[in-house]
């Protein structure tokens, strides 16, 4: 592999939020799987927002290895939009998009370049297991792949995350995308060219806590669904439409037993249940209108994807700046 690389780049972008006491560990992992490549390389890691010493961790990395270049964003912008500034600054021919944290683990970047060398332009790694999280969260992770693989436009691959392998024209592709709701699981899949699994079990997290709790991980999937679906509008109409018809057969009912059989019309309670009913259908459909709405309102501003408070190259390729 090492002849069929000596002329090619590779990229790594890692973005990260409060991650100071796993950094270390997780770069010594990842150069040492780079050296073995022995590859041209430059390792992006994109500061989040971060509130503890992640950055001063990262510069005092980057004081003993010239490959490291660090995106420092203004604030806090979230995990999908920081992944795409760490690819607005990627040169390399190759890309690999990896968290920190060492669920995904390094040495299966030789595998993924591998693939990558075979034609295929995403070379995405799916998770066969899951170590280390709660069967609630492996059961609505399973499930939720499995509903946005059916009523989605694109077919997203199950059991997948962002660590992946993508090629130069993969990554010019998704620099077009700039949309600021941003399901990158999604976009990576909406480009298409040639895709390609490589199965891999995930390890435990090396260390601290996960950023997604169950309403990050809720919100996610609501953009998800939003974003390459619009199933939810589909089942707004169509079971509004049911009620409805449902609400005229029952009035023809009691029409027709007062006219029939003289009986009276239910009192209150039965007003009271009816009226709930549709005010919650009504609420509900409000509400998935409204996602789309509200999604379609923050687009028409136009306002950039992110900003960036400090950049500092790699030493190792040149670096392209990125506004």
């Amino acid at each position: 592999m090492t002849s069929l690389l000596k002329n090619h780049t590779l990229s790594i972008v890692v973005p990260l939020c409060n991650e100071a006491t796993i950094i270390g560990a997780f770069h010594q992992r990842l150069i040492c799987v780079l050296d073995m490549l022995s590859i041209s390389s430059e390792i992006i890691y994109v500061n989040d927002g971060s509130t503890d010493n992640s950055v001063e961790v990262l510069k005092t990395l980057r004081l003993q290895d010239t490959r490291i270049a660090i995106v420092d964003l203004s604030r806090n912008f979230g995990k999908e939009i920081a992944l795409s500034a760490g690819l607005d600054y990627t040169v390399g021919d190759a890309v690999i998009v990896i968290d920190a944290d060492l669920q995904d683990p390094p040495e299966l970047i030789p595998t993924l370049i591998e693939q990558w060398q075979q034609g295929y332009d995403v070379v995405f790694a799916k998770r066969i297991s899951r170590m280390g999280e709660s069967w609630f969260k492996k059961l609505s992770a399973y499930l939720f792949y499995r509903v946005l693989q059916k009523i989605s436009v694109i077919d997203i691959p199950m059991d997948t995350g962002d660590f992946r392998l993508l090629s130069r024209r993969a990554v010019e592709a998704l620099k077009k995308l700039r949309e600021t709701h941003r399901f990158m699981k999604g976009l990576f899949t909406w480009i298409g060219y040639p895709q390609i699994a490589v199965p891999y079990e995930r390890d435990r997290r090396f260390g601290g806590e996960s950023k997604w709790n169950y309403w990050k991980l809720w919100n996610l999937a609501i953009e998800g669904i939003t974003s390459f679906s619009i199933a939810p509008l589909k089942f707004a109409t169509y079971f509004g439409f049911v009620t409805a018809s449902a609400a005229f057969i029952y009035a023809l009912v009691i029409i027709y037993k007062t006219w029939a059989y003289g009986d009276p019309v239910s009192g209150y309670p039965s007003l009271m249940v009816v009226t709930l009913f549709f005010g919650g259908v009504q609420l509900i459909t409000l509400g998935i209108i409204g996602e789309y709405i509200g999604r379609t309102f923050v687009e028409t501003k136009a306002r950039p994807l992110y900003l960036v408070k400090d950049y500092e190259p790699a030493n190792t390729l040149d670096s392209r700046d990125t506004t």
